[in-house]
């Protein structure tokens, strides 16, 4: 018997364009798969300038795109659609995230559920009181919140927040899209984020003061929005902004990549990033600085090295030799192949998903109006 068709909507903080987020990427690989299943996907997207101007997949060919204005009109123009809805996700850092959030839980008939690319940052601005696209009281009111980070978060979620349902739901990749090929290798390491204030300082650490001991080596930083006030040593490469469709280049035209994790993330622990994933598809050995649960996805020496000092960088990148070092690539590729393709997300979604209608089913979700701002 043919599987049924799921309806399902998705409130994201962006498909169209990868500036400046790794949003829509994840969303792009999840949706694809989904859209092979048979699912048919519509995603919902606040048109903002700054994504309006930097479009790098305006029309998804999987999905129905819709682009919406104004909370106002997403309520005036879109409530038939979440209503009718089998599934309902609404992502982190959707703009004006609370009211959306609201209206959803409100008007959906179907599962709801938040999915959080950002868990450990999410947390830590609701302990701060910061509730800027998701407010706690929110958390009981999805049927099930699908979370980028695992471990002992997932039960946080559900005994301090009332989740109903926390899942793990990490990040993947497509391997269609990353996979290992013949590039003239540029960089002896390179760092693919956007810049923010706590991973510079370990990739001062880890990279660019290896870069200032290592003068022949070659080294590359990609990513938008890096003050210019930083000081950048003369064999550190500079790109602003590689899209996604350069990303396999990239990783396949380095000896090594860095792999440098939030301080949130960190303290959280099982947070993968999607670059782990995308660059271990290439198979481009790693090395990422250390967090709780690394090793339940990746064989500490053996499919990534852990570096807490430059002078640990440097000896992998001096001392590692060629053979060991494509094997250990090839280790990392196999595993994420094993497990972490968009692929098995979307099966894991479909699964979620039963879970959590047969528990709606048993125990509806409050339906009063939260009013949260």
């Amino acid at each position: 018997m043919k599987k049924a068709e799921l309806n399902i909507v998705i409130l994201g903080l962006s498909i169209t364009s990868s500036w400046g987020n790794g949003h829509a990427t994840t969303f792009r690989g999840l949706v694809r798969e989904l859209h092979k299943k048979g699912h048919h996907v519509t995603f919902l997207e606040r048109d903002v300038p700054w994504y309006a101007s930097n479009r790098d997949l305006p029309a998804p060919g999987f999905c129905q795109t819709i682009l919406y204005n104004s909370l106002d009109e997403l309520k005036a123009t879109h409530s038939s659609l979440i209503r009718s809805a089998d599934l309902v996700l609404v992502g982190s850092y959707v703009p004006e995230g609370v009211a959306v959030g609201n209206f959803v839980t409100e008007t959906a008939e179907g599962v709801t559920a938040f999915y959080d690319i950002d868990t450990p940052v999410t947390l830590a601005k609701l302990e701060r009181g910061d509730y800027e696209y998701l407010h706690p009281r929110q958390i009981a009111h999805y049927d099930l919140y699908l979370s980028f980070t695992g471990g002992p978060t997932l039960q946080r979620l559900e005994q301090q927040y009332g989740s109903p349902k926390a899942r793990p739901f990490y990040c993947s990749f497509d391997p269609a899209l990353y996979f290992p090929e013949a590039q003239t290798v540029q960089w002896d390491l390179g760092y693919l984020g956007t810049y923010s204030d706590d991973r510079q300082p370990p990739l001062q650490k880890l990279m660019l003061d290896a870069a200032g001991y290592f003068r022949s080596g070659r080294f590359v930083v990609a990513g938008p929005q890096y003050p210019e006030t930083i000081n950048w040593p003369e064999n550190v490469e500079r790109i602003e902004h590689l899209p996604p469709a350069a990303h396999r280049r990239f990783y396949n035209s380095q000896r090594f990549t860095l792999n440098i994790t939030r301080a949130d993330m960190i303290r959280a622990g099982y947070s993968p990033s999607v670059r782990l994933f995308e660059a271990a598809a290439c198979g481009t050995p790693i090395i990422s600085d250390y967090w709780e649960g690394i090793d339940s996805l990746f064989e500490i020496g053996s499919e990534i090295l852990i570096a807490e000092s430059a002078s640990d960088t440097l000896r992998y990148l001096t001392q590692i030799p060629e053979d060991e070092r494509r094997e250990i690539g090839e280790r990392a590729r196999q595993k994420v192949l094993a497990l972490h393709t968009a692929e098995h997300r979307a099966t894991e979604l479909e699964n979620y998903y039963k879970e959590a209608l047969c528990q709606k089913s048993a125990h509806p979700q409050p339906t009063e109006s939260l009013q949260l701002k």
